[in-house]
């Protein structure tokens, strides 16, 4: 009797069926980044106390300068400078203190791979404004090569690394100048050919001594006041400049322009006159700031950017150390060799403006070299 065959088929095929069934898998766990955190958490009470304390240091300088001014209208004439440094120190002091309220920058610490730092910074911010998290981990950094000091003399940017810096310092050369300079020039009766002051001598004889020094008149701080508010003067016209003309044929503008007034100053001139070229000398001198720190941030990538905005910054105060032994000691010495020496500088630092190898208007930022 014949047996039946079995049909392995059908096994086989419920094993396919078997096999085939797929199991429940895990639910992928959110993640969000640093740029996540900050749009979820939105504007609020911790942005706003962020801008009162970091902009009391670049932000409120003019208001500072205004201010100093007038404390030393009332401080000096009745119990002398010295209370006047002293009282003048008194808000970086406060701000010492204050520093310790402002954490590390989150975005700082991811690059650095310290993810705990950077969620508990965010946490914090969080809570200040009253708002939530977004859902989820915070992402694991992807590390980069970070930016070095070499980077920046490569051969793609030396040229432009090194005239930066050559403007860098003369822009800062020229700026402390001529607050320094304002101040010997009242003190030499608005330049026209004072005579020598007659001053007490020890034994109360009389003698005639080339001195200008003298305490400032109530129209000396009005000077100061007035010609300080021009440096928010021309800042609509600088950013139409920058925008239309481009960033190094607009520095090149102002800091010729700022050569030319800095010779204007030897010109005898009435009170008004010399307001007047102070006045644009400090819109000037402003307006070319202003345009070097738009170019040096838009002209380096995102590796390299902070460095190269610091190591100009280092150069810009070699140039406000030296201001003053030209403003203040050359210019007792040879008041026109002291405004040719500015002028030149300037001349200078035009000449590297216009001849910067990259235009970064229209330019979007690099993010790698």
């Amino acid at each position: 009797m014949a047996t039946k065959q079995t049909e392995p088929v059908t096994i086989i095929s419920l094993r396919k069926l078997s096999l085939g069934t797929a199991e429940p898998q895990a639910k992928e766990s959110k993640t969000f980044t640093v740029e996540d955190a900050v749009e979820t958490i939105g504007f609020g009470r911790f942005h706003i106390a962020l801008f009162l304390i970091m902009g009391s240091t670049g932000v409120f300088w003019l208001a500072g300068s205004l201010l100093i001014i007038g404390l030393a209208s009332v401080v000096v004439p009745s119990i002398g400078w010295r209370w006047l440094i002293r009282v003048a120190s008194i808000p970086g002091i406060i701000l010492i203190v204050a520093f310790k309220f402002i954490p590390e920058s989150a975005r700082f610490n991811v690059s650095t791979g310290n993810t705990r730092a950077a969620l508990a910074t965010l946490e914090s911010i969080a809570r200040m404004n009253r708002s939530a998290m977004p859902e989820g981990t915070l992402a694991e950094p992807i590390l980069e090569k970070r930016g070095r000091f070499a980077d920046l003399l490569d051969a793609k940017y030396l040229r432009t690394t090194l005239q930066i810096w050559v403007i860098w310092l003369g822009i800062s050369f020229a700026y402390y100048g001529i607050i320094l300079a304002s101040a010997e020039l009242l003190e030499r009766d608005l330049v026209c050919g004072s005579k020598p002051r007659v001053v007490e001598t020890a034994g109360d004889l009389e003698s005639q001594s080339p001195c200008h020094c003298h305490m400032f008149t109530p129209s000396d701080y009005q000077t100061m006041i007035i010609s300080t508010v021009g440096e928010i003067a021309l800042n609509p016209l600088n950013m139409l400049g920058i925008n239309f003309l481009g960033r190094r044929l607009s520095l090149s503008i102002t800091m010729g322009c700022t050569a030319l007034f800095f010779l204007l100053l030897n010109i005898c001139t009435s009170s008004a006159g010399l307001i007047g070229f102070l006045f644009m000398l400090r819109a000037l001198v402003a307006a070319n700031f202003i345009t070097i720190y738009i170019y040096t941030a838009e002209v380096y990538p995102t590796a390299t950017r902070a460095l190269g905005m610091g190591t100009s910054g280092s150069l810009c105060r070699i140039g406000a150390m030296v201001a003053p032994f030209i403003s203040q000691v050359l210019m007792s010495a040879s008041f026109l060799g002291a405004l040719c020496l500015f002028s030149s500088v300037c001349v200078i630092c035009a000449i590297s403006a216009f001849t910067l190898p990259i235009e970064t208007k229209g330019r979007a930022l690099q993010q790698t070299k």
